[in-house]
C-alpha cells in the first residue's frame, strides 16, 4: 500500500495532502466498517453477497421514515434494527436449512434490491433531515464522526477476535464445524450471531454515506458487496474459512480507499475500478489457495 501511494503521489502531488488523506479515511470508513461483519463471515467459510441490498434497504428506510416526520434519531434506530433483522434472516436460513450462504445471501440480495426499487419507486429520496445526516457529516471532539466510529469499531472487535471465547468458535467454526459441534457447541447461535453483526454493520456503514451524500438513491449500495468483500480478502482473510483479522480488513478497506481517490486524482475512468477490484481479489484468493495447499504439504 505504500508503494502504491508513492506511485500515485509521484503523478499527483496533492495526494498525500491533509485533506486528500482525510478525504481517503472518511471513504474507507463505511467499507471499514461492513468488512467488520464481512470478515466473521468469510472466517466461518461464508459469504455474504447481499451486504449492498442490506445497505440499501437500510438506509432507504431510515431516509424515508425522517423525511415522513419521524423522529430521526428513531429512524436511524428502526434502520439500524432493519438491517440487523436482515442479516439475522440470512443467519437463520443458513444455519437452521443448512443451506449454502452463497445461495443464500444471492435469493436475498434479490428480493432486498427488488423492495428498494419497489419503496423507492425509482427515485431519489431528497430533503432527509440533518440530524439524520450525522453519521456522515458531523463531528466528535473535532474528529470526522465516520472516522471516529471507525477507529472504535475496530478496536473494539478486534480485542474481541482475539479476547472472547465466543470468537474462538467463530474460528473454530471456519476451521472444523463438524468438531465444533461434537464438541457441544451450539453452531446455529455462532452463524445467527456473526450474520446479524454483519446487517447491523452494513446499516451503519448505510448511514454514514447517505450522512455524506444527503440523499438515497434509487441504486444505492448496487455492486457494494464487491468493495466489501474486496477489503476483507485483500486483508488477508482465508476465502476457505478459520483465519482473518479484523485490523487486516481494515488494512484491505484502505488500500480500496487509496486505489479509488487516486483514480479520481489521475483523471482514471472510474469503470476501471471495479476491474482493478476484481483482479486483486483473484490475486488474493489464488495466493490464498497456494499458501493453504503449501502449509498441508
Amino acid at each position: 500500500m505504500l508503494i502504491l501511494s508513492f506511485f500515485i503521489n509521484l503523478y499527483s502531488t496533492s495526494f498525500l495532502q491533509f485533506q486528500n488523506i482525510k478525504n481517503i479515511f472518511m471513504q474507507t470508513s463505511s467499507i471499514a466498517i461492513s468488512a467488520i461483519g464481512m470478515t466473521f463471515i468469510i472466517i466461518t467459510g461464508g459469504i455474504d453477497v447481499s451486504a449492498g441490498s442490506i445497505f440499501g434497504l437500510s438506509a432507504l428506510t431510515m431516509a424515508k421514515l425522517s423525511t415522513s416526520g419521524m423522529d430521526p434519531i428513531l429512524a436511524l434506530t428502526v434502520g439500524a434494527i432493519v438491517g440487523a433483522m436482515l442479516g439475522l434472516l440470512n443467519g437463520l436460513l443458513i444455519s437452521k436449512l443448512h443451506l449454502s450462504p452463497i445461495i443464500v445471501t444471492l435469493g436475498t440480495m434479490s428480493i432486498w434490491r427488488t423492495m428498494i426499487f419497489v419503496i423507492s419507486g425509482g427515485r431519489w429520496v431528497l430533503g432527509i433531515p440533518s440530524k439524520a445526516l450525522f453519521f456522515g457529516s458531523g463531528t466528535l471532539w473535532k474528529i470526522p464522526f465516520p472516522i471516529f466510529l471507525m477507529i472504535i469499531l475496530i478496536i473494539f472487535f478486534s480485542y474481541f477476535s482475539y479476547k472472547r471465547p465466543f470468537a474462538r468458535y467463530i474460528y473454530a467454526y471456519g476451521n472444523n464445524p463438524d468438531f465444533l459441534r461434537v464438541s457441544g457447541i451450539n453452531t446455529s447461535n455462532v452463524l445467527l450471531f456473526i450474520y446479524t453483526l454483519a446487517g447491523l454493520m452494513y446499516a451503519i456503514s448505510s448511514f454514514i454515506v447517505v450522512g455524506r451524500t444527503g440523499l438515497v438513491q434509487a441504486n444505492i449500495g448496487t455492486g457494494y458487496e464487491l468493495q466489501v468483500i474486496a477489503a476483507v480478502v485483500l486483508g488477508g482473510t482465508s476465502i476457505t474459512g478459520g483465519k482473518g483479522t479484523i485490523i487486516g480488513s481494515f488494512l484491505g478497506a484502505t488500500m480500496i480507499g487509496v486505489i479509488s481517490n487516486g483514480l479520481v486524482l489521475l483523471n482514471v475512468p472510474a469503470l476501471l475500478e471495479n476491474l482493478i477490484l476484481g483482479i486483486l481479489i483473484l490475486i488474493s484468493v489464488i495466493a490464498d489457495i497456494l499458501s493453504n495447499r503449501g502449509e498441508n504439504i
